[in-house]
């Protein structure tokens, strides 16, 4: 009984352990943002988020055009 106690403890350490490195700390967060300042440039930072804000804008456009065929094929179908 101790035993599998003890195994289970030690899996969910590891667990917390991969789970915590895993993610990014400041000074990770802080060379990611110099490295794309440095590829791109202060000036063509904007534009590159104009075009993901628009990308998933028409993403969200599309899913709920899609979910709203659902809806009418369902309804023409009862």
């Amino acid at each position: 009984m101790r035993l599998v106690v003890s195994l289970c403890s030690i899996k969910t350490e590891i667990m917390i352990a991969n789970f915590f490195l895993a993610m990014p700390g400041l000074w990770s967060i802080i060379l990611i943002v110099v490295v794309i300042l440095l590829i791109f440039g202060g000036k063509k930072i904007p534009e590159l988020m104009r075009g993901l804000g628009g990308g998933i804008k028409e993403f969200k456009e599309a899913s709920k055009e899609d979910d709203h065929k659902k809806e009418d094929s369902k309804n023409l179908n009862n």
